[in-house]
């Protein structure tokens, strides 16, 4: 599976096959950063370190602009549809929403008082495609959802979706806003979010992107807020996907990163079921502060939340 590209915005859930377990990079036992470990392309090359492949990539203005550029280019060819945003596995959708819905209960229940009954939960589905994530998930558990996508003819798809044929659309769950803006140039409004969503999306920033993106939205979260980010993870080092300009970073590569944006990271699961020629999908929740003392309260009253929109 892959990350969705970056390039210029572009949150697209898994991408596959050309990368599963041919791709094995490898990591040099240095001092711990990822700036240091070996890692490959889609053609086979092997790059020293990432400093080395940011620098082929996007080492000047003109380099970044096209590796954006490109990798919107790439999914403006893809159709509009679960399958094409799958990258043609399709069929992994229902264990991926499974799989999130499992990690935000736990979530709900441990960081929110009494699982976040009686509050107004508002999240931000970044890189949200034709809206799948939100659709199937985030409008059942959070009153109001927006969407950030940088491809067009996505966000056209996920509005008629969720807005123009969803006629058991409900008042108190609803998707709000439709942003068709790249993941790097988007700076959310200040304390307006509960849970900012991150999917199969960030593979596409550069490092620097990267760390400019989680520091700009964590302005964007409510006290109490945090993000979560569910992404495809190499075995070690990294793997550039020369096709649709993503890059798949190992989990150490990604906890180097959360640490330059000052996130704390919170829990971790690995997402179960899926086929085993992709990459290993894992989620993280990030806070921007660490609780001091999480609450051992939890709600013993199930939520009830609208069923699932057809």
């Amino acid at each position: 599976m892959y990350p969705s590209p970056a390039a210029a915005h572009i949150v697209r859930p898994l991408f596959p096959s050309k990368v599963g377990l041919s791709f094995n990079s490898k990591q040099h036992k240095v001092k711990g950063s990822q700036m240091e470990v070996t890692g490959t392309d889609s053609d086979g090359r092997e790059f020293k370190n990432a400093e080395e492949m940011w620098r082929e990539q996007t080492g000047d203005g003109t380099k970044k602009t096209q590796w954006y550029r490109d990798g919107v280019s790439y999914w403006q060819g893809v159709e509009a549809s679960v399958d094409g945003v799958l990258g043609g596995y399709g069929q992994v959708n229902d264990a991926d929403i499974k799989g999130s819905e499992a990690f935000l209960q736990t979530l709900f229940s441990e960081l929110f008082v009494d699982g976040g009954l009686g509050r107004h939960l508002v999240a931000l589905d970044c890189g949200s495609g034709i809206g799948r994530v939100t659709k199937n998930l985030l409008i059942r558990y959070f009153n109001e959802v927006d969407l950030l996508e940088p491809v067009s003819h996505f966000l056209d798809a996920a509005r008629d979706s969720l807005i123009n044929e969803n006629h058991m659309a409900s008042d108190t769950h609803k998707a709000t806003n439709f942003f068709c803006t790249p993941l790097q140039e988007f700076t959310p409004d200040a304390g307006h979010y509960d849970v900012i969503w991150v999917q199969w999306c960030i593979g596409h920033l550069t490092d620097d992107d990267f760390v400019s993106f989680f520091m700009r939205a964590k302005i964007g979260l409510k006290p109490g807020g945090f993000f979560v980010l569910k992404e495809n993870v190499a075995r070690n080092g990294f793997v550039l996907d020369n096709e649709d300009r993503s890059i798949t970073r190992s989990d150490l590569y990604f906890k180097e990163l959360f640490s330059r944006c000052g996130l704390h990271l919170y829990k971790s699961k690995e997402q179960r079921g899926m086929p085993k020629e992709l990459f290993a999908v894992k989620m993280y929740a990030l806070l921007t502060d660490m609780p001091r003392n999480i609450s051992k309260t939890r709600s013993k009253t199930q939520v009830n939340r609208p069923g699932i929109i057809i």
